[in-house]
């Protein structure tokens, strides 16, 4: 399918009263903003384009549920009250804006060079980003959240696919839960993957629906990692970093890697 046919047809489905779409057709994205609220979601075009030839979702209904879930839950004033249980940390790159449109300061926290973490309220099909003014009346501190999330991402499972290239091993963990690369912040999977590496630990964190362990045996594998970390950037629909990470001391480190040679 052509982009002009798969944007109209996206289009014609989102059509409705009380909303606008917006097409950039340097950057091939689509924003469908409700007029009453001002706020909107923002579709990149190529990335589910190629989702669609390649089959991985099974029509566009899908993505028109995507924007009606994401407008209705901008609509929504989750409180954290009541909602403890229901927030978690999200991985996103350090370009991601520090706060919202309407000027109210996300609650986030430094995470690597290339990352940072932000804090969210779980909505089941979406959720809503917290911001510091969500904290007052609440008795809660920043801190107090950030210990919250990081219980709560250490209780979801934690389903791996492991696959084999020339020696070297690499797990795929997609639970489809909105927190897949969420789960780099579990200390305590990061560890259990290096205490069962044979080879060096590397890790990449392409999206927030992907989070990737590589058992690094020879060159090759290094390699292989650098494909699918920038082959992952470039189908996220929230993309945060194509650049993977070694795993040293307990610490991430981002990496740059050339075909076929090991990073110093």
């Amino acid at each position: 399918m052509e982009m002009r046919q798969f944007r109209k047809e996206i289009e014609q489905r989102l059509t409705r009263d009380g909303w606008s779409i917006i097409y950039d057709h340097k950057e091939s994205t689509l924003r469908i903003e409700d007029n009453e609220i001002k706020k909107g979601v923002t579709l990149s075009l190529k990335p589910l384009l190629a989702k669609w030839e390649r089959k991985e979702f099974g029509s566009i209904d899908e993505v028109v549920r995507y924007v009606e879930v994401g407008l209705q839950a901008m609509k929504e004033k989750p409180s954290l009250t009541g909602n403890e249980k229901k927030i978690f940390p999200v991985i996103r790159s350090t370009s991601f804006p520090e706060e919202t449109k309407e000027g109210e300061k996300l609650l986030f926290d430094e995470h690597t060079a290339e990352t940072r973490i932000y804090y969210v309220i779980d909505q089941g099909e979406s959720y809503s980003l917290i911001n510091n003014n969500m904290l007052e009346g609440t008795g809660l501190t920043k801190g107090k959240v950030r210990e919250m999330a990081m219980f709560n991402v250490r209780s979801l499972p934690q389903p791996l696919k492991e696959d084999k290239v020339a020696g070297n091993r690499f797990f795929f963990l997609r639970a489809k839960d909105g927190f897949d690369a969420s789960r780099v912040l579990d200390q305590s999977l990061l560890e259990k993957m290096e205490s069962e590496a044979n080879g060096q630990l590397a890790v990449a964190i392409p999206h927030q629906d992907v989070l990737i362990f590589a058992d690094i045996i020879n060159e090759r594998g290094y390699d292989v990692l650098a494909q699918l970390a920038l082959q992952f950037f470039g189908e996220g629909r929230v993309p945060v970093t194509a650049l993977p990470f070694l795993y040293e001391n307990g610490e991430l480190e981002p990496t740059f890697i050339l075909a076929q040679r090991k990073p110093k």
